[in-house]
């Protein structure tokens, strides 16, 4: 069966930088699980599974334009403290490097801390890999027709996928 619309695809993989370092991987876990053609992976991954089946592996290399965009220097906003940590966590220490989940107009996203002061702190909302040269190295373990749930939910249910 070949990976197209309406099918969950099931695969491991390894994610490394244009220098080679690992940023993360799914073997020792589930494999990853997603509904083809209704973007629940980055675009450009989707379309180099197109047409493929289980049992093909293969290397996928994307630029930041491909994957999550170009680090933006300007994304770097000063919010207070009072706002992040509220009165019930004053006493909370962050640091430097933490990631912190911030509710936004767009929903709930995760930001970096890159500079705390005593009243305020500098929040990087550029996503963690924005810049980076991605190489995936694709494993795709199954492929199957998607549920009528999964189809009206627009997403991959159990082992690896979205769970209720």
């Amino acid at each position: 069966m070949q990976v197209g619309k309406g099918k969950v695809v099931s695969f491991h993989y390894r994610l490394k930088d244009a220098n080679d370092n690992l940023l993360e991987e799914s073997h020792g876990g589930e494999p990853t699980a997603y509904l083809h053609g209704n973007q629940n992976i980055l675009p450009a991954m989707e379309a180099e599974l197109e047409g493929k089946q289980a049992g093909d592996s293969l290397q996928i290399s994307l630029t930041p334009d491909q994957a999550y965009g170009e680090y933006n220097p300007e994304a770097v906003q000063r919010v207070p403290l009072k706002r992040i940590l509220g009165k019930e966590n004053k006493n909370v220490k962050l640091q430097v490097g933490q990631i912190l989940s911030v509710d936004t107009d767009k929903g709930p996203r995760q930001v970096r801390v890159v500079k705390v002061g005593k009243f305020n702190v500098d929040l990087d909302t550029n996503h963690p890999l924005a810049g980076v040269n991605l190489n995936f190295n694709v494993e795709i373990v199954e492929v199957r027709d998607a549920t009528e749930e999964e189809v009206s939910h627009g997403h991959a249910h159990g082992p690896g996928g979205h769970h209720h």
